[in-house]
């Protein structure tokens, strides 16, 4: 049967552009020039000092070599210029690669290797790192310095610095546009947290929707002020580099995450919005009084990573934020899931909302499907918020695979989903909650222990910063669940202290056998790092 809407209808340059995010940046140099881009310290740019800047990056890259298919890599905190490459590199045609600035050596070099990084933006403060990196690296990088008026650490050990590097560039340079937005363009590498990094790969078009979604999701308005507190080397910063530009916003760079510092940004620069793991939500909830400030709004604040305690939610709305939970993998290009707000949860007490806010919530608009199931036979869980399945998406969020690892790469698609390796269950609205991590859920005796159940419950306890749950083997149990907690300052509790007040909580098999007072191994973006707390565990 013949389709006559086909008929002479033909894709053409006037009806069909592939999606990117680079023209986020062009449409808002061009309706709001004047308006302030960036803040860095004492130093301010407008749009179109930043699209030029852009402009030239792209340009004096363009100059040196850099094009469709090279990679061009950044290892640098929340500064101006790691923003000013998600568009300049992109321009060239070329992928970004955003780098965790924790990394040891070893691992830099492995990347630099396996991204095939031509050229190196590199922050002065991290110059000893990428010093001993280089020497164990074969390829020719060309390695250039930024110098951060906000850090006085670090050699020169580039070509040239970043701002004589764009003086090389034309301002007038055209970007190069994909033409396909399935291309490359941006490869991260996982955060180690369960072995050696993979390399995600993100097309055009995903980088666009999910940038797109973000305002969605947070139901943002145009022109909002956003703090800098996630790393912009963590799946992009979750496409908010993209997502702010869009809506002619102004992004605050913050250097240094400390709680001082976020209340003093929010109190000059008037934030709304800013993201974060729940440790950073921990560290802005319990800022000693003298570092707080009053808020001259109301702030939203998303956080993703590790399941936030619904204690932790509820302190800061408190001090006058208001909490969005998302969720999301390096391989969904951040943020793809969202607890969005129900009207009728609003007659619902404060702890109630926080624990139903404490959910992961409902598929983004811009996420085609996302459910709870068997990940052998596919088949979706029962809805009744207690049968345990892994969570599987799918859709144009979805990454275009692992670079150079297609055993990986089918093993994540198996059955037409990509397998998040997350526990869950889902509940008879619809919404889905985490219950851990394949790897993390505890077998005791036969029985499944969620360790994010019980670390929900170390939450409430008064004198408990943070607290990780972790199996340990047992020869009676097979695995007993181990608990490792930081407490507030000047608590002073002890093991027995901790276990009876689980008991007033939790089922008998629950209660962790073992308490470990001591600090918690993290990621740089706040995931508490289990595989290290694991083998403590064994050592018991």
């Amino acid at each position: 049967m013949s389709n006559n809407f086909e008929t002479g209808l033909t894709k053409n340059s006037a009806n069909y552009t592939p999606l990117s995010p680079i023209t986020f940046l062009t449409r808002t140099a061009f309706v709001h020039p004047q308006r302030t881009s960036v803040i860095h310290g004492k130093r301010r740019w407008t749009w179109a000092e930043t699209f030029e800047r852009c402009c030239k990056l792209a340009s004096a890259l363009s100059k040196r070599g850099v094009g469709k298919g090279d990679t061009v890599s950044i290892l640098a905190l929340n500064i101006p210029a790691i923003f000013e490459a998600h568009f300049g590199v992109l321009m060239t045609g070329a992928v970004l690669n955003t780098i965790n600035v924790r990394l040891e050596s070893e691992t830099l070099a492995n990347i630099f290797e396996h991204a095939e990084t031509k050229v190196l933006l590199t922050d002065r403060e991290f110059s000893p790192l990428i010093k001993k990196t280089l020497a164990k690296v074969k390829r020719n990088i060309l390695v250039i310095d930024i110098d951060d008026p906000e850090t006085e650490s670090g050699e020169y050990i580039g070509e040239l610095e970043y701002e004589d590097f764009l003086t090389e560039g034309n301002p007038d340079f055209e970007a190069f546009l994909p033409e396909d937005d399935w291309q490359a363009v941006s490869l991260n590498y996982t955060s180690g947290t369960t072995g050696i990094p993979k390399g995600v790969v993100y097309h055009s078009r995903g980088a666009y929707l999910l940038s797109t979604g973000n305002v969605l999701a947070w139901e943002m308005p145009h022109r909002p002020i956003y703090l800098w507190t996630l790393p912009m080397f963590h799946c992009n910063g979750w496409c908010f580099p993209w997502t702010i530009t869009m809506l002619a916003g102004t992004h605050v760079c913050l250097r240094k995450v400390t709680a001082k510092n976020i209340y003093d940004s929010i109190a000059e620069h008037h934030v709304t919005h800013l993201c974060g793991a729940p440790i950073v939500m921990n560290m802005i909830g319990s800022a000693p009084k003298e570092e707080q400030r009053d808020l001259p709004h109301r702030v939203e604040m998303m956080t993703a990573a590790a399941p936030p305690p619904p204690t932790v939610i509820a302190r800061m709305e408190e001090a006058g934020f208001n909490v969005t939970h998302v969720y999301g993998l390096t391989e969904v290009y951040g943020p793809s899931v969202v607890c969005e707000w129900q009207e009728d949860w609003a007659g619902k007490d404060k702890l109630t909302q926080a624990q139903l806010k404490g959910r992961q919530g409902v598929r983004y608009h811009v996420l085609e499907g996302l459910t709870v199931a068997d990940p052998d036979t596919i088949e979706p869980v029962p809805a009744d918020g207690e049968t345990i399945g892994e969570v599987l998406m799918k859709g144009n969020i979805v990454m275009k695979g692992y670079f150079k690892n297609p055993e990986e790469t089918e093993k994540a698609f198996a059955g037409g989903w990509f397998h998040s390796g997350d526990l869950g269950v889902l509940h008879p609205d619809g919404y889905v909650e985490l219950k851990d991590r394949s790897k993390d859920i505890i077998i005791s005796g036969g029985e499944n222990i969620s360790s994010v159940e019980i670390e929900n419950v170390l939450y409430q306890h008064k004198d408990i910063a943070e607290a990780a749950v972790v199996a340990r083997p047992d020869n009676k149990w097979g695995e007993t669940p181990c608990a490792f907690v930081v407490l507030k300052s000047a608590a002073s509790i002890n093991e027995k202290d901790v276990i009876d007040f689980c008991r007033t909580k939790l089922s008998g098999f629950k209660i962790p056998k073992t308490i470990v007072f001591s600090e918690l191994p993290k990621t740089s973006t706040g995931k508490i790092r289990k595989s290290a707390l694991r083998e403590q565990a064994k050592k018991l």
